[in-house]
């Protein structure tokens, strides 16, 4: 089966998902109420690593809608978005790094997704115009990478792909640019068995660094279909990265955690961060993790790996900027770092917190929450 044909079969309706479960007629409405609200779209490839008879199984929780979703606590737009977009579809809230929001569709509607505002649904956000971002890009020197996102950049058709690299390679202040994909993990034969795409990644990086940063989140990912994947891309010269994001229920046992660590090192996949999960409507009180909790697990986790495994950091994508979140003092306060700042005046501040076992994220004053 080609990857376009997985992606036609993939399940999108109710009907569909309650088939799947097994579950009663009944229960289709209310599904398609909350599909209507929050879209919902998995690869048979996905599908199949599931444990569909058990509903605490971790890959099922992040792809199987929840009416627990329905919860409207939180925000939809937890680090500032909106307030950091200079042009349709383009974000430029760090001095060095852009960020063009290139669709809103996914191979996989992941269900701790942090832009469920917009995913499957709106493309107001969306850059529509590759020749006003570049412009953009050209005329601020000080941008020296473009992280392009989306939704996931790599179910754009491959030629739009080409594109953005043709483009983006041409502006000599850019010392790289990154993807931002989840396609090494629900549907990797979209880099393997596309040629046309590997060429690409194959000339352009030849030319400036690409990067692949990727959402590895659970062991059972890390698939002979992935691998195969990732070497696709690292024999084609791409770097790729990984970026977890600590989820009850799916990682969030140190055991579990260090496993996949471990993994990913084995992949040659170079773990980046480990992202508390953002207060999103509809996410946080099913997917967030106590940050006092997240800080043992992180830290049990990579005391069990070698170099490679301990380089990666945890942090937030808070609104006033990425903030590590270091450890604990003996006095129960907790030290933070701003890695990146919106503001000159928090460039590698230091501060600490002294927060309370349920403070799952900073406010905007930076206590907890």
């Amino acid at each position: 089966m080609s990857w376009q044909e997985e992606l036609k079969k993939s399940i999108r309706k109710a009907a569909e998902l309650i088939a799947v479960l097994g579950l009663s007629p009944e229960d289709e409405a209310r599904y398609a109420r909350l599909i209507d609200q929050y879209p919902m779209m998995i690869t048979p490839y996905y599908l199949s690593l599931a444990d569909l008879s058990n509903p605490e199984d971790p890959i099922r929780k992040m792809c199987i809608p929840s009416f627990d979703e329905l919860d409207s606590e939180g925000s939809l737009d937890t680090s500032g978005e909106a307030d950091n977009t200079v042009l349709n579809g383009v974000q430029h809230k760090y001095k060095p790094t852009a960020l063009m929001l290139s669709t809103n569709q996914c191979a996989m509607y992941c269900r701790h997704c942090f832009r469920r505002r917009m995913v499957g649904l709106s493309n107001d956000e969306l850059n529509k115009r590759v020749d006003e971002a570049v412009n953009y890009l050209k005329q601020h020197t000080e941008v020296s990478n473009i992280l392009i996102s989306g939704g996931d950049p790599l179910v754009n058709p491959t030629q739009i792909i080409g594109r953005y690299l043709h483009d983006l390679t041409r502006i000599d202040h850019l010392d790289f640019i990154r993807f931002g994909s989840r396609i090494p993990v629900t549907l990797p034969e979209r880099i393997y068995g596309d040629n046309e795409l590997l060429d690409l990644f194959a000339q352009y990086a030849d030319k400036k660094a690409i990067s692949v940063v990727t959402q590895f989140n659970h062991p059972r990912e890390l698939t002979e279909e992935s691998l195969k994947a990732i070497r696709a891309l690292t024999g084609r010269g791409v770097t790729v990265k990984n970026q977890i994001v600590l989820l009850q229920g799916v990682n969030s046992d140190p055991e579990v955690l260090a496993e996949l660590l471990k993994g990913l090192t084995r992949f040659n996949i170079a773990p980046y961060y480990i992202f508390q999960c953002r207060p999103v409507s509809g996410v946080k009180g099913r997917f967030q993790i106590p940050l006092l909790d997240g800080c043992d697990i992180v830290d049990k986790a990579k005391a069990k790996q070698n170099g490679f495994g301990k380089s990666l950091r945890y942090a937030m994508s808070h609104p006033l900027g990425k903030i590590e979140i270091i450890g604990r003092l003996p006095d129960g306060e907790m030290i933070f770092k701003f890695h990146q700042n919106k503001y000159p005046e928090d460039s590698a501040r230091i501060f600490t917190r002294r927060l309370s076992p349920a403070d799952t994220w900073l406010d905007g004053d930076l206590n907890g929450v």
